[in-house]
């Protein structure tokens, strides 16, 4: 037996000897595994549940609902209210906390009534060396990280995918518009509109893996992979990118030079607030 094989067959167990399960469910190809992995081994005894908010990209409901129906698992789906919080509003680096906090108490809420036993999330083994405060927040509300458990890694979870035929195996992962937001600047819903639309607008160009991230002062920092640079700075292009996020709201347009990084905006926190 490899080590994948070995892997997939202790998730099952382990997701298998906690009962009935409701699956924090993006639509990702993280949560995505756990939700399949979870109807394997539990049958009608796992639910995936997915939580709507402004924040959530156009079409990611309708992908999420479209991957749930390929699974074959119930899905139900739950109308979180982080901007209701004045602590996630005003963006500090746990607003992820804040808003996580919301999510699985809406969970807690769900899981009581449909009778699920316990609440999974999609946390992997690489999510555990990254500043993540989300997971915090998880921890307060003993939710369980099977792959994370299971020492899955995020390119075991992209295989594993593969093997139970999701087809967001190669999906590029799509974090919460809020955390495009630049820490410090408040988080509005006309800010997560601006820049939905702005992703939406470079995607359907053909970037796949883009962030456009907002900085004070209305100011986009738009980012794709360093090899898609010189094609995202040439005209016409060039110019559509301007007219377009101009349209959108944005005073500034500017193209990290760098080019695409996971969680970039984390490059200004202290090393003390990485570490803890």
């Amino acid at each position: 037996m490899d080590s994948l094989t070995a892997k997939r067959e202790k998730l099952l167990s382990l997701i298998r000897g906690l009962g009935r399960c409701a699956v924090a469910f993006s639509g990702g190809v993280d949560s995505a595994v756990v939700a399949a992995a979870a109807h394997e081994a539990l049958g009608d005894g796992a639910v995936a549940v997915t939580g709507v908010s402004p924040s959530l990209p156009a079409g990611e409901l309708q992908e999420a609902q479209a991957v749930a129906r390929a699974i074959g698992i119930r899905h139900e789906i739950v109308a979180t209210e982080e901007f209701q919080s004045d602590e996630y509003l005003r963006n500090a680096p746990d607003r992820c906390y804040h808003c996580k906090t919301e999510l699985y108490t809406q969970l807690e809420e769900l899981a009581e009534r449909v009778g699920a036993d316990v609440i999974l999330n999609g946390a992997n083994a690489d999510d555990a060396g990254d500043y993540r405060p989300g997971m915090q927040a998880a921890r307060e509300h003993r939710v369980f990280s099977p792959l994370l458990e299971c020492g899955i890694t995020k390119a075991e979870v992209r295989e594993l995918a593969a093997q139970f035929g999701l087809s967001v195996w190669d999906k590029p992962a799509g974090p919460c518009l809020a955390s495009r937001i630049a820490y410090g600047e408040e988080v509005t819903e006309d800010r997560v509109a601006m820049i939905d639309r702005a992703e939406r607008f470079l995607r359907e160009r053909g970037f796949r893996q883009v962030r456009v991230r907002y900085h004070k002062g209305d100011l986009a920092r738009v980012e794709v992979p360093a090899d898609q640079l010189d094609r995202l700075a040439q005209e016409p292009l060039r110019g559509e990118l301007v007219r377009r996020l101009t349209e959108l709201g944005f005073k500034y347009v500017t193209i990290d030079l760098l080019g695409f990084r996971s969680g970039s905006l984390n490059a200004v926190l202290p090393v003390e607030k990485l570490l803890a």
